[in-house]
């Protein structure tokens, strides 16, 4: 690392000879690939986009100015040229640097961004603060092509236009197709217009013209010739008919360009958009050729690239029950909001295409869609990860639960998922689910239960039923026992354990810490947590008059509030009592064994927690 290892901060990276930048850029990859292989993370999203970060930052001060990443996948090289780069190697583990912006960690990362869509809104937000406050400094986006998938990137693009505050949207384009363009002619023209010396002579031509006597006049005039013509070309008028001014498209590995293009939008002090196409994976040969498989990556070896080789988990387990139902039942569809391969969907969406529906980034879409699929006879299974379904939760209920319409919640990545942290852990559906009315919650703990699980959902539930699981694969239970909505695995006399899906196995691994100290717990696992089978429950109690409820949850909406508060209204006595959740705490990252002991729902912790309160 000939000129990284001496970069400590945004600083360093400005004072930088302009010919040393292609160089940094090549070494940043090379650190990246090297280090995201020890620890796992997103690969090929922060390849792509090496020389527009190193262009941001000898363009602007991140410290004052305002860069709101758009999901934030794509920081890691902003937080390598902020001072971070000697703690990369802790990158997404307890402890270590979030895999996200987090401004707690840096007062370079300006906001928190683990979904995506909202980064328009929320630079908006803070051009605004700006100008009420009555201070100076740049306000920018950085949005993918995905994020313009969701509809809130829209609503913000139409307010942040019509408002004149200035603002500049950054539009990384490595996949999608925003504006067309035409020919040579098109190619020739994009090229003139990003050159340094035409900016200058527009901002030179902008100055004489508000001099003169009626220049005000002549500039509306040629303006709105040329932007006429550029439209003929570019066909980019979207952007500039909601009120921005459009730069590009740009080369976004063309570090000079870059540089050019920004200082110019930085200057026009006003809303701008600038599009820069990058390739997703850029410089890593395997990435560069699979982009999609290398955006989120495991530990592997550079020189050899991703094995292929992964454990079964139970978004595969789903995939491939799928699989099978839609085989044999035409009216079965799927749905997706641009996560066909991570929620166990690749396959189903090759074999039955016409009964695959990849919405993008809009799970609001995707709940009134599938809404309006049941009403008209089809079975539509909507696959989701828990953290983002709740982008959808005014449509579970006005689209879909009101009118009790067959949809069936496939959620994905439920209860606490590891190392992407506070955006991503599936801890809140609980709650929000249950307290819709028609919703059926059921929760497998092994593959087994979750293939059952799912038949009974798309053939034999006639309302709105969600199945939640986790990220990952199974653990010691592997067995299926779905027979009743609650059943107990374990009779015992001292104490009532209750629990459901992945952390079931915590529990029983608790019951027999405790029997080695003398105390016989009895295990009562949930399927469906929406209803409750009270009478399961009350029976259990009743006899050993102890109870401790684990889950991996927040404790507001928790089951075990539900099933103390039922207790305590059907006067059934309990001499112990005990709710074992995650407390009213967002989770950080870490791997999830690590963050369960951190937030007291392991097993040795459950132990204790029983022994405490009994002993």
């Amino acid at each position: 690392m000939e000129i990284l290892h001496k970069i400590f901060s945004a600083r360093d990276v400005k004072e930088l000879d302009e010919r040393d930048l292609p160089k940094l850029c090549s070494e940043i990859r090379d650190f990246l690939i090297t280090n995201v292989a020890e620890t796992g993370g997103h690969l090929a999203s922060n390849l792509g986009v090496v020389e527009l970060t190193v262009a941001l930052h000898r363009v602007f001060e991140l410290g004052t100015d305002r860069l709101v990443f758009d999901v934030g996948h794509q920081s890691y090289v902003h937080k390598i040229l902020t001072g971070r780069r000697e703690e990369f190697g802790t990158l997404r583990q307890l402890g270590g640097l979030a895999g996200f912006p987090k401004p707690g960690e840096s007062d370079q990362d300006a906001f928190i961004a683990g979904h995506a869509s909202n980064s328009i809104s929320v630079a908006l937000g803070m051009a605004r603060a700006r100008t009420i406050l009555d201070e100076s400094y740049a306000v920018m986006a950085l949005v993918g092509d995905g994020a313009l998938t969701g509809g809130l990137a829209y609503e913000a693009l139409n307010d942040a236009g019509q408002s004149g505050e200035p603002l500049i949207v950054i539009l990384n384009d490595n996949g999608m197709s925003i504006a067309r363009n035409v020919g040579g002619m098109a190619r020739h023209m994009g090229n003139l217009r990003m050159r340094a010396s035409y900016f200058r002579f527009k901002s030179a031509y902008r100055r004489f013209t508000l001099k003169i006597p009626g220049g005000r006049a002549v500039y509306r005039f040629t303006h709105k010739f040329k932007t006429t013509v550029k439209n003929a070309v570019f066909h980019c008028s979207m952007f500039e008919e909601m009120g921005f001014h459009y730069l590009g498209p740009v080369d976004g590995h063309d570090t000079q360009q870059l540089i050019s293009v920004l200082s110019w939008a930085k200057k026009l002090k006003e809303p701008v958009f600038v599009h820069v196409a990058t390739v997703k994976g850029k410089g890593y040969a395997y990435s560069e050729l699979d982009p999609d498989e290398y955006h989120g990556v495991g530990r592997f070896t550079p020189r050899l690239g991703l094995s292929g080789k992964t454990e079964r988990c139970f978004s595969d387990a789903f995939g491939d029950s799928m699989m099978d139902l839609a085989a044999r039942y035409q009216n079965i569809c799927a749905i997706s909001a641009a996560m066909q391969s991570g929620t166990g969907l690749a396959k189903f969406a090759s074999a039955f295409s016409n009964r695959f529906f990849d919405v993008g980034i809009a799970e609001g879409h995707a709940a009134a869609m599938a809404g309006g699929m049941a009403k008209q006879g089809v079975v539509p299974v909507f696959a989701v990860y828990s953290t983002f379904l709740q982008r959808a939760y005014d449509m579970l209920i006005h689209d879909i639960a009101i009118q009790n319409l067959h949809v069936v919640l496939a959620v994905d990545r439920a209860g606490v998922v590891g190392e992407d942290g506070e955006t991503h852990q599936g801890i809140m559906d609980v709650g929000f689910l249950c307290q819709i009315p028609n919703m059926t919650v059921l929760c497998p703990s092994s593959f087994a239960e979750l293939d059952d699980i799912l038949r009974k959902a798309v053939l034999q539930h006639k309302g709105p039923v969600a199945i939640r699981y986790p990220k990952g694969g199974e653990g010691p239970y592997r067995e299926n026992n779905i027979s009743r909505p609650a059943v107990i695995l374990r009779e015992a006399e001292h104490v009532t354990l209750i629990s459901y899906g992945i952390m079931i196995n915590n529990v029983i691994q608790a019951a027999m810490n405790l029997r080695r100290q003398g105390v016989q717990a009895e295990i009562i696992k949930l399927n469906c947590i929406k209803p409750i089978d009270f009478e399961t429950i009350i029976a259990s109690v009743r006899k050993t008059r102890r109870v401790f409820i684990a889950e991996d949850t927040v404790s507001e909406g928790a089951v075990g509030q539900r099933i103390l508060s039922e207790l305590a209204i059907r006067s059934v006595e309990v001499d112990a009592a005990g709710l074992i959740n995650l407390g009213d705490e967002f989770v950080t990252q870490g791997k999830v064994p690590e963050l369960h002991k951190l937030c007291q729902v392991d097993a040795d912790s459950i132990t204790r927690r029983v022994l405490d309160q009994i002993m």
